[in-house]
C-alpha cells in the first residue's frame, strides 16, 4: 500500500479508501460477516481511510461499521461520515445528527466529518443557521477532528464553497470521462492550491469504467505496452494526479478489493507515460463519440435563464450507454432532480428554448433538441411518484433518526 500527506495536518493515507456505500447484500440487508470480512481484510492490507455517510443502505452502513471496526480496528484507520444537511432545519440538528453517529459508529471521534452533497445553496443555508459555529464547538469538544465536504455541482459553486470557509479537505467525482464535468481537472488544482487535501469518488463511476468496455474502445486500450484491465487503467489515471490524496472505491467483491489492492501498491504519482495518457485521451474522445449527447460538462452553456441543468441533464442520458436504464434515471432524479439539497429541480422540460446556450457551446451541439429528447426519456408519471416517494422516505428518515437522536438524552 502506498499512502500519500493531507496537507494541512500531515495524516499519512492510504491511496486506496474503503467506501462503504456498497456493501455486499443478503437481501435488502448488509451481508455482515462477509462485508466485515472484507473490511478488515483490506484494512490488514494496508487500507487507513473507511468512509461513510447516515443514509447509505438506508441507514445500515453507519451502525455495521460500528460493529465492524470492533477488536481493535477502530484504532487502526481514519473514520470518515457526513452530516446529512438536507435533514437539518435548526442548529440543534446539527448535533443531534452528530451525537447519533457517533452513537451509530461506536466511538467519541469522527476523524474526517464531512458535510454530504453540498451545494453553494446549501451552504448559505446552513451558515444562515449557525452551521460554523456547530464546527466549531464540535471540534472544540473533540467530536470531530478534520472538516470537509463533498460535492456533486459545478466549478464557480466549488470555487465558492471552498473561499468562503477554512475548509482541511473536499471530496470530489473525478475520473477520466469527468475532466470538465463538476469540479472537475480545474477544481482538483484549485483546492490543492488552497493547501485542501482531495479525496476522490466516482473513480469509475459507479462501476461502469470497470465492466467490458465498448469494442472501438478497447481496441485503444490494446495498443499499449502494458495490458491492464479497465478498471486499472481508470484508477491509475486518478492515481496519477499527485494532489489526489485518497480514492475512494465501493468495493463489494473480494476480487475488486484483491484488483484495488495490488493496483495501490504500484500506482505512483506522474508515472504514466505520455504514450498511455494519450490512449486515455483517445478514449475518452471516443467516449465523447459513440454516447448519445457529445457534451463535455465544459459548463460553458451556464447559467440557463430558465434554470435547467444543462450538463447534468446530459449526463444522465448518457449513462444509459452502459445498458442500464435505471441507472440513467437514477441520475436524472438525485442530480438533476435534487431532492437532497436547496437547489432548485433542472430538469429538461424547463427549456424555454431561447437558444442562449447553443451560441456559447463549443460543441455546437443542438442543445435544444437534445434537451427535449431527456425530458422525452425521463419525464412524466414515472418520475413524480419517484420524487414524491423519495420525499416521503426521506420524511420518515429524518423523524426516525431525529426521535434516535433524541432518545440519547433520556
Amino acid at each position: 500500500m502506498q499512502y500519500r500527506t493531507m496537507p494541512k495536518n500531515g495524516d499519512q493515507l492510504s491511496i486506496l479508501g474503503f467506501g462503504c456505500m456498497r456493501l455486499p447484500k443478503k437481501g435488502s440487508k448488509i451481508d455482515e460477516p462477509r462485508a466485515t470480512a472484507q473490511v478488515r481484510g483490506a484494512i490488514d492490507q494496508g487500507v487507513n481511510y473507511i468512509d461513510t455517510a447516515m443514509p447509505y443502505h438506508g441507514g445500515q452502513s453507519e451502525p455495521f461499521l460500528g460493529r465492524a471496526l470492533a477488536n481493535g480496528y477502530r484504532q487502526k484507520i481514519k473514520l470518515a461520515t457526513k452530516l446529512p444537511h438536507w435533514d437539518v432545519r435548526q442548529t440543534e440538528d446539527m448535533d443531534r445528527f452528530l451525537n447519533l453517529q457517533l452513537k451509530n459508529l461506536q466511538t467519541d471521534t469522527i476523524d474526517y466529518y464531512l458535510i454530504h452533497q453540498l451545494g453553494l445553496a446549501d451552504w448559505e443555508r446552513l451558515q444562515k443557521i449557525g452551521v460554523v459555529d456547530f464546527l466549531g464547538r464540535a471540534r472544540q469538544a473533540g467530536k470531530i477532528v478534520n472538516i470537509g465536504f463533498s460535492f456533486h455541482s459545478g466549478f464557480d459553486d466549488f470555487t465558492a464553497i471552498i473561499t468562503s470557509y477554512d475548509w482541511d479537505f473536499c471530496q470530489i467525482q473525478y475520473n477520466y470521462l469527468d475532466q470538465q464535468h463538476q469540479a472537475g481537472t480545474r477544481g482538483l488544482k484549485f483546492a490543492a492550491q488552497k493547501g485542501l487535501g482531495v479525496i476522490v469518488m466516482e473513480p469509475l463511476r459507479g462501476g461502469n469504467l470497470a465492466k467490458p468496455l465498448p469494442p472501438e474502445i478497447q481496441a485503444i486500450f490494446d495498443e499499449a505496452d502494458v495490458k491492464r484491465t479497465p478498471a486499472e487503467w481508470s484508477l491509475r489515471w486518478v492515481w496519477n494526479h499527485p494532489e489526489v490524496i485518497c480514492v475512494l472505491s465501493g468495493m463489494n467483491e473480494e476480487t475488486h478489493i484483491a484488483e484495488n489492492l495490488r493496483i495501490a501498491g504500484e500506482a505512483e504519482a506522474d508515472a504514466l507515460t505520455d504514450r498511455e495518457l494519450g490512449l486515455i485521451d483517445r478514449a475518452e474522445k471516443k467516449f465523447r463519440e459513440i454516447i448519445k449527447v457529445g457534451c463535455t460538462g465544459c459548463r460553458y452553456c451556464l447559467p440557463c435563464p430558465a434554470g435547467v441543468n444543462i450538463p447534468e441533464c446530459f449526463d444522465a442520458y448518457n449513462a444509459e450507454i452502459w445498458g442500464n436504464k435505471a441507472e440513467g434515471l437514477f441520475r436524472y432524479m438525485f442530480m438533476v432532480g435534487r431532492p437532497l439539497g436547496d437547489q432548485e429541480p433542472g430538469f429538461a422540460s424547463r427549456c424555454i428554448a431561447c437558444g442562449e446556450c447553443e451560441e456559447k457551446c463549443p460543441q455546437n451541439l443542438p442543445i435544444r433538441k437534445d434537451l427535449k429528447a431527456v425530458a422525452a426519456r425521463f419525464e412524466g408519471l414515472k418520475l413524480k411518484l419517484l420524487m414524491k416517494l423519495m420525499k416521503t422516505i426521506m420524511f420518515f428518515k429524518r423523524r426516525k433518526n431525529l426521535k434516535k437522536a433524541d432518545s440519547l438524552d433520556s
